[in-house]
C-alpha cells in the first residue's frame, strides 16, 4: 500500500548536541520495512556529526543546499549543492557544515550498529520535538 504525507506530519528529531535536525520519510515505524532508512537533514552552520562508522550499512548524502566538508581516512573534501556522497559500510566519516546545510540521507539496510570514534554517545541521541509517528531513545 502506498502512503502520502507532508513532512510537517512527521516527527522532527533534534540532536541532543545542538545544530542537527532530521525528518525520516522511510523507517520501520512508518513503513514496517527495515531494509532502508531515508529522510532529510538540516545542520546549522558549524554543526557536525561525530567521526564514526556504521557496521552493515551503506549510505549516501545528497546535498541540496549549503556548503560542507566530508572527512574520511583519505582527507577532508568540500561538498555543496548537487553533490552526492557515497559512504560504504564501515567507512569512517564525518559531515561538517560550513553554512546552513540541507541534504537527503539514505541508509541500507536499517539494521546497523554505529561506532563513534571521536565524540560522545550524546552525539547520536535524538529528541522528538513534534509529529506523531516515531520516537527514538
Amino acid at each position: 500500500m502506498a502512503y502520502l504525507f507532508h513532512q510537517d506530519e512527521l516527527p522532527k528529531l533534534v540532536s541532543k548536541v545542538p545544530g542537527r535536525e532530521r525528518v525520516f520519510f522511510v523507517s520501520k515505524e512508518l513503513t514496517k520495512v527495515d531494509d532502508m532508512l531515508a529522510g532529510i537533514m538540516r545542520y546549522a552552520q558549524g554543526a557536525s556529526s561525530p567521526y564514526h562508522y556504521h557496521k552493515n550499512c551503506e549510505h549516501f548524502y545528497f546535498i541540496m543546499e549549503g556548503q560542507a566538508t566530508v572527512e574520511t581516512p583519505e582527507g577532508v573534501t568540500p561538498v555543496g549543492p548537487g553533490d552526492m556522497i557515497f559512504i560504504p559500510a564501515e567507512e569512517r566519516h564525518r559531515l561538517r557544515s560550513i553554512t546552513p546545510l540541507f541534504y537527503f540521507e539514505f541508509q541500507a539496510p536499517n539494521r546497523f550498529q554505529t561506532t563513534i570514534l571521536d565524540g560522545t554517545p550524546a552525539d547520536l541521541l535524538w529528541e522528538k520535538v513534534d509529529g506523531k509517528v516515531w520516537v527514538q531513545s
